[in-house]
């Protein structure tokens, strides 16, 4: 056998090697030790809206490993579906499995698929240990791991971004999401700590309104989540003062009393799920005059006409769907325009995304996540 021949057939063996899974151990977001094959070659992700994250560590190679997925993001978020089946139109058939809390995951659907992992969101452990789901998937002999952007996200994101890396085979990656997201935060953060005595604006930041029932205030966030965006912003978010937790409900009477400087409201294209059709739908590609039209009616609610941010037109939409992805370097540095608009007129939130698509993500960017009632603000 020729020697350029021999050195041919080592590289592929090389080449083998270098794919094929290994055992290790991973801590998923729960805090429970696993030990599995990495990469994981057949993974069902127990919420699509984690491809937000998968996306930026696999690219073009995204769905590569992924044989299932839940179906919240057609319901919840269809802009970002529509871009991801544009750029890969095979998932238009990718198997879809429902809300495992509600009852609406197949496990036995699932086990058929033949998957290694199943990933879920750290909220849905009570209902898979409950349920036995955790139990019958282990017999199954399919490991469930458990992520992490929602719920302490200050905790667990950068975990579970270097979990995903791990899991699809893309450390490296994981690491430059991590470094970049780190760098765009640090942007707002830094120049916020130069300033003396920083005064930091009131905000009430409504959680998704007007998606159904009576569409009452006020649902909002506490000290973490959409509430810590806030103040990484310079700004203080008044629920911090009354919930301890991620989400609560704030009383009118505590909003009429704290007076905010600024109103922002979370909003998304939730067509698919509402049954008034009064939220705000930014997002990706979104129709900035319907939005603006929709923040407008919103503030006519009780009690958001007697504010201080509504008379000023200091009022605000953010795209909702950042409260579960680790893309919230957008929404802060969106948020300290709002907030310090002086101390930021020089950064561009829009571009920065921007470069974030091009430089991580197999889709294109299109502006509409954020809109407002002051004139000229977007």
């Amino acid at each position: 056998m020729r020697f350029s021949a021999i050195r041919h057939i080592a590289a592929i063996l090389i080449g083998l090697v270098a794919t094929t899974a290994t055992a290790a151990e991973i801590t998923d977001a729960a805090g429970r030790t696993l030990k599995i094959d990495l990469p994981a070659k057949r993974v069902i992700v127990g919420e699509a809206r984690q491809i937000h994250v998968i996306a930026a560590l696999k690219g073009d190679k995204t769905f590569d490993q992924i044989v299932g997925w839940r179906d919240d993001l057609i319901k919840k978020d269809p802009d970002s579906y529509t871009a991801y089946v544009e750029a890969f139109p095979q998932i238009a058939d990718l198997p879809r499995f429902g809300y495992l809390p509600q009852g609406e995951f197949s496990l036995e659907a699932a086990v058929a698929l033949s998957p290694d992992v199943i990933t879920l969101n750290l909220e849905a452990q009570k209902s898979a240990t409950e349920s036995g789901f955790e139990e019958k998937a282990a017999a199954a002999g399919v490991k469930i791991v458990y992520l992490d952007f929602r719920l302490d996200p200050v905790r667990n994101t950068e975990p579970s971004i270097e979990l995903l890396g791990r899991l699809f085979g893309a450390e490296e990656r994981a690491k430059e999401f991590i470094t970049y997201r780190r760098a765009q935060i640090a942007r707002v953060t830094d120049r916020l700590a130069t300033i003396k005595d920083l005064k930091r604006p009131n905000v009430f930041i409504e959680r998704a309104p007007g998606i159904s029932g009576e569409n009452n205030c006020c649902r909002t966030f506490g000290p973490v989540n959409f509430g810590a965006m806030v103040e990484e912003a310079g700004g203080h978010n008044i629920a911090s003062d009354v919930i301890a937790t991620t989400f609560g409900d704030l009383n009118p009477e505590q909003l009429v009393v704290s007076d905010p400087e600024h109103v922002i409201v979370t909003g998304s294209n939730w067509a698919a799920e509402s049954d008034i059709n009064q939220f705000v739908p930014v997002g990706r590609d979104a129709d900035m005059s319907l939005a603006r039209d929709r923040l407008a009616k919103l503030m006519t609610r009780t009690p958001f006409p007697a504010l201080k941010a509504v008379r000023s037109g200091r009022v605000h939409a953010a795209w909702h769907q950042f409260y579960g992805a680790p893309y919230e370097f957008y929404p802060i540095q969106q948020f300290a325009r709002w907030l310090h608009p002086e101390l930021f007129a020089d950064l561009d939130p829009d571009q920065t995304f921007k470069e974030f698509h091009e430089r991580f993500l197999p889709v294109t960017f299109k502006p509409g996540y954020f809109v407002s009632l002051e004139q000229g603000s977007n």
